[in-house]
């Protein structure tokens, strides 16, 4: 259905009524703008669901209080990053390399003595404090220490690791790997 010439006008003598209550929502001249703007596309492009007779004005009006609550909703989400730094914190890598590394892993955990890879996995993949795991174990805290800094070593020497940045891992394998097997402890 074609646009009417009353339709148009209508959305024209709305503009003024629109930006004063894109104001009022938003406090700022630019967004209320941007909103208005919005509202009017929204309405151009729908304008087959409008019903003649009825009150543009509120249906305009209900367009731009959505929009806004939709774009508070998206604000609320999204994390202002101008200079970078915290996208470069949340980047994924590429799956593949990240497949391959813990399959390496997998195999190295295989070459540890059986109380090194249990304690590794306790402390270092599963969380667990060293008091935590050593309850576990049923063995002294310095045991425990003990176990995790020779499996972290001999890991990083079978991985052939210098740093833990050699390692292009996730979280979990980083902090299996990190600490002691690198001379940070």
């Amino acid at each position: 259905m074609a646009l009417s010439n009353q339709f148009r006008n209508d959305l024209i003598a709305s503009i003024p009524g629109l930006r004063a209550f894109g104001i009022s929502l938003t406090a700022r001249a630019d967004r209320a703008d941007d909103l208005v703007q919005e509202t009017l596309m929204k309405a151009w492009k729908h304008h087959d669901s409008f019903q003649p007779g009825t009150n543009i004005k509120a249906w305009l009006y209900t367009i731009l209080r959505n929009e806004f609550y939709t774009q508070l909703r998206k604000r609320s989400r999204e994390v202002e990053d101008a200079d970078g730094v915290y996208s470069a914190r949340v980047a994924v890598q590429a799956e593949q390399h990240g497949h391959l590394d813990m399959a390496d892993l997998k195999i190295a955990l295989q070459q540890l003595p059986d109380d090194q890879r249990e304690a590794i996995i306790l402390v270092g993949a599963s969380g667990f404090s060293y008091e935590e795991a050593a309850e576990i174990c049923n063995v002294a805290m310095g045991t425990i220490k003990s176990r995790v800094n020779r499996a972290r070593k001999k890991l990083g020497e079978l991985l052939e690791i210098k740093s833990p940045s050699d390692f292009n891992s996730n979280a979990q394998t980083q902090s299996v790997l990190s600490h002691s097997a690198f001379g940070d402890e």
